[in-house]
C-alpha cells in the first residue's frame, strides 16, 4: 500500500475519493474464521484513475483488535492493462503509513508494491474472494469461477483467531462525472470454527458524506447486490437491503 499511496499522492488522486459500503448484517454467534464473496466487474472503468472493489474484515482474538484488511480487484493505471489485485491492511484505523507485514506474493508487481500485484482480471467474469486463517496469519485468495484457476495472493502476518465486521466496498479515485462503472457482489458467506457456512440475508449501505460523490448508488437484482458510480442515487445512508435468496 505504501507504493500505491505514493502513486496516488503524486497524481493528486487522494484529494478526490468516493467510497461506499455494504456491511454484512447479523453475523453468526460462533467465531468466524473465513469470509468469502464473489465479485464481478459488470462495467469496467474507462479512464486512468484508480478504482478499488474489495471485501474487508477485521482481526481479533475476541477481546483485542489487530486491525483490518481488504482483498479485492483494482483498476489501477500503475499495473499492466490497469488490472491488479490487492491484499493488505492497517493495524489501526487511520494509521495509513503502518501497513501490515505479509509473506511474499507469488504474483508479480510492476511497481513492486507488496500489497498490490499484477492480476489480469476480466469484466464479466465472477471472481471468488476469500479471507481465511492460515498457519502464519491470514490468507487472501482469488479464484476465477469460469476457468477454475485459483490464485494465492499472500498471507498477512497478523495475530487473532477470528474475523469481524465484514463489509464489501467500492473506493473510487475519479471525478464524479466520470463514465459509470459497476460491480456486482454475490454469495457472501461466513465460515465458523465448527465448519458451519452461513450467509447474511441483509446488508447495510453507507455513503460517507465528507468529500464523496453524491451520485454513487447500490441496489439488489436477481443475482446479488451491486454498486455503481455516476448514476442517480435513490438509497440513503444506513438503508438496509435484503439479499436475494
Amino acid at each position: 500500500m505504501s507504493g500505491w499511496r505514493r502513486f496516488l499522492e503524486d497524481l493528486g488522486f487522494l484529494r478526490r475519493v468516493s467510497s461506499f459500503h455494504l456491511w454484512w448484517e447479523e453475523p453468526p454467534s460462533e467465531p468466524v474464521v473465513a469470509v468469502s464473496v464473489t465479485l464481478e466487474v459488470v462495467e469496467a472503468p474507462s479512464i486512468d484513475r484508480l478504482y478499488f472493489w474489495a471485501v474487508q474484515a477485521s482481526f481479533t482474538d475476541g477481546t483485542k483488535s489487530f486491525g483490518g484488511a481488504h482483498l479485492g480487484l483494482q483498476w489501477n493505471p500503475a499495473h499492466p492493462d490497469s488490472r491488479a489485485v490487492n491484499w493488505g491492511g492497517y493495524p489501526e484505523l487511520g494509521q495509513w503509513s503502518a501497513v501490515m507485514d505479509g509473506s511474499a506474493s507469488p504474483l508479480p508487481s510492476k511497481p513492486s508494491d507488496p500489497n498490490t500485484r499484477d492480476f489480469s482480471w476480466q469484466p464479466g467474469v465472477p471472481y471468488r474472494l476469500r479471507i481465511s486463517r492460515s498457519d502464519i496469519g491470514w490468507r487472501g485468495e482469488v479464484d476465477d469461477t469460469v476457468s477454475g484457476e485459483g490464485h494465492l495472493i499472500r498471507d498477512l502476518l497478523v495475530p487473532g483467531d477470528r474475523l469481524t465486521s465484514a463489509v464489501m466496498w467500492s473506493e473510487v479515485f475519479a471525478p464524479c462525472d466520470a463514465p459509470s462503472a459497476m460491480v456486482r457482489w454475490t454469495r457472501p458467506e461466513w465460515e465458523t470454527t465448527s465448519g458451519s457456512v452461513t450467509s447474511p440475508t441483509r446488508v447495510r449501505a453507507t455513503f460517507p458524506a465528507s468529500g464523496d460523490c453524491p451520485n454513487t448508488e447500490v441496489g439488489v437484482d436477481a443475482s446479488g447486490v451491486w454498486q455503481r458510480t455516476n448514476t442517480r442515487r435513490t438509497h440513503r445512508d444506513g438503508d438496509v437491503l435484503v439479499l436475494p435468496a
